[in-house]
């Protein structure tokens, strides 16, 4: 916060592209890179490794601009990602933590046979049941009113790897510092505890200070590194979903993207209104030019990593939000559509967990940035589109945007022949009826890909589930006066998005394969609380597709 304070004081809107504010910019960012190294030793997080802050201060190509907003003050989202960290700690010298034990669901007879006397007899004493998961019971202490002892109920049906086990403890226990004894799974209890300490309070005033709530010491054996990534970046994606459009637009997609950048040593970019029509990039202008001159259409590009490594692209559906453009939605269907950029908030996730891994990949981010207005310029129903790769669109529906600011983003990511490209989106209400809120459907043009994606995503308790890319549905985005149409009828449509999406990737040829691709068409936001995942935004499928990638590329 104090490095970006500066950056503003000194570079008024980041407009300059001198050499002044270009080192302006990077002792701001070696200053945060200091202050992060000094936050990771005072929580007892390994020290990051060092960092080359790559960003550049030259002119940008025409048509382009810096990566540093064009807009007043920039708000930290990776200072507030790390925010679980207050409730973490390590094993205090000489000052015992409460235990806590886990009770299997339905076991709580056979369980209490190995317990002390005193926790036995105040089981009895309770009538204590333990009959549901989550459930707790405070063992005091035989001579004092201090906690001895908590138990707590672990669902039968659960799964050990499950990032959400223990995570009502982080709302349901009072103040004091308390230690999981013997968890299954050390890494994903701890984890489970950090996506339970979280809630979206950026304009609640009065908030809970931290120091009067509960204090977790880390879990013997737990992966540190993996619980202090996934944490951050899930708080990362849950606080840009859930925050309004008025303060989460493309320009603060950019800033994001920035910040994430100047974190990792990347490189950033991007094309900004009328200059996206100079680089065919015509359906993300198309989709945007309504809105206001302050919330341009914009493609984002982050580019990270050995250029010689396997090239993998990550694209995200950035509609920050969606009132259906012409073809208006309802008001109740558009009291969510803050979430419609679920998609670019995810890969950005996934960015960073690819970079604090350090897997060795050469990374590429693409998110189309917009919001779908209404004005005099808005696109209409009935006009023609033409994508980057020359593709016309018939628009049979303005509400079936995203799929149209993809096409051109697919269409730049697979110009460089990647390795591989995954692309997340908030993009269908079909996906949504096949598979539930809670399931991603994963796509692919690899039939043996997708299986191990949803084989992983099992393993990590993150479901994605597999859906077929049924060829014959193609004729329903078939179009009299066009190459293609952006709707289908009323059946299938999650299908048929997904089809319209491929049509832009490059066609298999004899000399290469069509680059392998994984489509992500998830809902993004949790409408009922349950532990761990409060009532907003939500990733689902960012820890699968990191394991996957994890297991892919690996480590050097």
């Amino acid at each position: 916060v104090v490095a970006m304070t500066l950056l503003r004081s000194m570079v008024p809107g980041c407009a300059g592209r001198g050499r002044v504010q270009g080192a302006v910019l990077a002792l701001a960012a070696a200053f945060a890179s200091l202050e992060c190294q000094g936050w990771r030793a005072s929580r007892g997080l390994p020290r990051a490794p060092g960092r080359r802050i790559a960003l550049a201060s030259a002119p940008a190509p025409e048509g382009e601009t810096p990566s540093c907003r064009q807009t007043p003050a920039s708000w930290s989202w990776l200072g507030r990602a790390v925010r679980w960290g207050e409730r973490v700690k390590e094993p205090a010298q000489g000052t015992a933590a409460v235990p806590v034990l886990t009770v299997p669901e339905g076991q709580l007879d056979s369980w209490l046979e190995s317990q002390t006397p005193h926790v036995q007899r105040w089981v009895q004493a309770t009538n204590w049941k333990a009959s549901a998961p989550g459930q707790l019971l405070l063992v005091p202490a035989e001579d004092s009113s201090s906690i001895a002892v908590v138990l707590f109920v672990a669902g039968k049906d659960e799964h050990e790897n499950s990032a959400f086990r223990y995570s009502s403890l982080a709302k349901d226990l009072p103040k004091g510092t308390y230690k999981l004894q013997d968890p299954v799974n050390p890494t994903a209890a701890a984890l489970s505890w950090a996506l339970g300490c979280y809630s979206f309070d950026r304009y609640k005033k009065g908030s809970p200070s931290h120091g009067t709530r509960p204090v977790l010491e880390w879990p013997d054996g737990c992966d540190r590194g993996f619980v202090a990534s996934a944490a951050s970046a899930t708080y990362l994606a849950r606080d840009l979903i859930s925050t309004p459009a008025e303060h989460c637009g493309p320009a603060d997609l950019e800033d994001c993207m920035m910040q994430l950048a100047s974190l990792h040593g990347a490189k950033a970019s991007s094309i900004v209104g009328d200059a996206l029509l100079g680089n065919d990039c015509a359906q993300i202008h198309a989709v945007g030019r309504a809105a206001t001159a302050d919330r341009a259409p914009r493609l984002l590009d982050l580019t990270w990593g050995d250029e010689s490594k396997p090239k993998l692209t990550l694209v995200g559906k950035g509609v920050c939000f969606d009132t259906g453009g012409l073809n208006i939605k309802p008001g109740d269907s558009m009291l969510l559509m803050k979430k419609d950029m679920g998609g670019a908030a995810q890969v950005l996730a996934l960015a960073h967990m690819v970079m604090e891994a350090k897997l060795p990949v050469r990374l590429r981010v693409l998110i189309p940035a917009v919001e779908n207005s209404v004005d005099g310029t808005s696109f209409r129903p009935g006009d023609v589109l033409t994508a980057k790769n020359g593709k016309t669109t018939e628009i049979g529906n303005t509400d079936a945007e995203g799929r149209l600011i993809l096409a051109d983003a697919l269409v730049e990511a697979d110009s460089e022949e990647p390795d591989m490209i995954i692309d997340c989106a908030t993009l269908t209400g079909a996906a949504r009826v096949a598979v539930g809120l809670d399931i991603g459907a994963l796509f692919s043009n690899d039939n043996k890909l997708a299986r191990e994606v949803m084989d992983i995503s099992l393993d990590v308790d993150d479901p994605l589930w597999h859906q077929p890319l049924h060829k014959p549905y193609r004729a329903q985005i078939e179009s009299k006066i066009a190459d293609l149409k952006n709707v289908g009828d009323r059946t299938g449509g999650a299908i048929t998005a997904a089809l319209y999406l491929q049509e832009f990737l490059a066609p298999e040829t004899g000399s290469r394969p069509q680059t392998p691709w994984i489509h992500i068409d998830f809902m993004g936001f949790n409408t009922a609380a349950k532990p761990g995942r409060a009532i907003g935004g939500e990733a689902q499928g960012l820890r699968a597709l990191f394991a996957y990638l994890q297991k892919q590329y690996g480590e050097e």
